[in-house]
């Protein structure tokens, strides 16, 4: 079987629970300290949002930053690993999600916003979250995803759609197996907005200031 695909992530993310909830915790990763998490606090919370649901919430730190602002949050991942540290410390709801399970059934409920903070990096689970996003989202409400920056990520590399190898490049030597992602262009990421019913409001590239170079990608669909 090919490696470069939506299940090698998963086994990925498993393989990598206590390295990576340790990364976490200890903020050993400099773009997200320095730049990328407050980034996507800022855009949901412009959002005024009373409900939240953090899709790939890993171990929770952003449901945990939002619900300390006064909003009900709800994270769900698909590794029960990540979600067992995310519980431990508390701070919101977390429920074990798997992507292709994702529809208007589960969780039950809809929301204001729905976030996808780098948790969207594959091919067949991203598109089946884009299509039933909509349908769990409120009327107004929005669909944000902070994603790896397409064109900075490209390098030297083809700049269209298709598979490329992971990296743990600048991460601790406790860090194996990297996962696979999916590198969509500014056009398809566009189009997946568009095809699924939300209007795409609004691209934001944070900007690291070690580099003057994007950190990242956010885009805010809304219904």
């Amino acid at each position: 079987m090919n490696k470069l695909n939506d299940l090698q992530i998963i086994k990925s993310w498993k393989n990598n629970v206590k390295p990576w909830v340790e990364a976490i915790e200890q903020a050993q990763i400099p773009s997200r300290v320095e730049v990328t998490n407050q980034a996507i606090i800022d855009v949901v919370v412009a959002c005024s949002p009373k409900t939240v649901m953090d899709v790939g919430c890993g171990e929770g730190w952003l449901t945990r930053a939002l619900a300390h602002k006064g909003i009900d949050v709800l994270g769900v991942d698909v590794v029960p690993e990540l979600l067992e540290a995310a519980k431990t410390k508390g701070g919101g709801r977390f429920k074990t999600i798997k992507y292709e399970d994702f529809s208007t059934k589960v969780p039950g409920e809809k929301f204001d916003v729905i976030v996808c903070n780098f948790s969207l990096l594959g091919k067949e689970s991203v598109e089946h979250i884009f299509k039933e996003a909509h349908n769990i989202i409120n009327d107004g409400g929005a669909f944000i995803v902070q994603t790896i920056h397409p064109v900075v990520a490209c390098a030297d590399e083809p700049y269209q759609d298709g598979w490329r190898a992971g990296s743990w490049a600048g991460f601790s030597e406790k860090f194996t197996d990297p996962a696979p992602w999916y590198l969509r262009t500014m056009q398809s990421w566009g189009a997946l907005f568009t095809a699924n019913g939300l209007v795409l409001e609004k691209v934001i590239e944070p900007v690291n200031p070690q580099t003057n170079m994007p950190a990242s990608i956010i885009f805010v669909g809304r219904i």
